[in-house]
């Protein structure tokens, strides 16, 4: 191995490592940015305010799903089952899980109203390889709403696993009817209990839109 690459290759395991690296944006920086991009993308569209699917969903595939690591998301939201499933079927669930926050995402930009996003700077020491970045969204009139995003850090730079919101985990919330669900009618059963919540929200998303 010549010396240009055992540079390259200890360049590359810093950054698996999460440590201060050139090329990897920290997580509280990657959040702030990320959320400064959105905000300035929808304070611009008119069809955005207005509630244009096709341009709320093309904006959260540009600017917010790649900062998330879905696979993990799902594991962790279908618990120890995750085990036993088959890699189609586990396919099959990382699809219609990131459906299923697709559809979140949007809902919420649709109600956007002028809300303030602060982000806190991150602890962290050499090397962590997770991290919490608090956030404060407020909204005058309205308490404040502590969302915290749980990263991890990645081959392509830092990764959100998990949302809280005003300290409730959106995974663990995720996990109980999971369970439930798997416990009734097996892995296929749940996958298909997503497939056919995400069919209907996208029919009715098409009706709302063809009445526009």
């Amino acid at each position: 191995m010549t010396a240009l690459q055992k540079m390259i290759l200890g360049a590359s395991l810093y950054c698996a490592l999460g440590v201060v690296h050139a090329e990897v944006i920290a997580p509280d920086a990657l959040i702030k940015s990320t959320v400064q991009d959105v905000i300035a993308v929808i304070k611009q569209d008119k069809g955005i305010q207005a509630g244009d699917q096709k341009k709320i969903i093309a904006l959260v595939d540009v600017k917010v799903l790649p900062h998330f690591d879905f696979a993990r998301m799902t594991q962790l939201a279908v618990g120890k089952y995750w085990r036993t499933a088959t890699p189609e079927q586990k396919q099959a669930l990382v699809t219609e899980f990131r459906n299923m926050l697709v559809r979140t995402y949007t809902k919420v930009f649709t109600v956007y109203r002028d809300q303030t996003v602060e982000v806190k700077p991150s602890k962290m020491a050499t090397g962590d390889t997770e991290v919490t970045v608090k956030t404060v969204i407020s909204k005058p009139g309205s308490q404040p709403i502590l969302v915290d995003y749980e990263m991890k850090i990645a081959e392509s730079g830092w990764k959100a696993y998990d949302i809280s919101i005003d300290g409730v985990s959106m995974v663990m919330s995720y996990r109980g009817t999971f369970t439930s669900q798997i416990q009734e009618n097996g892995i296929d059963g749940l996958i298909k209990t997503l497939s056919d919540k995400n069919t209907k929200a996208a029919d009715g998303e098409m009706i709302k839109a063809e009445k526009k």
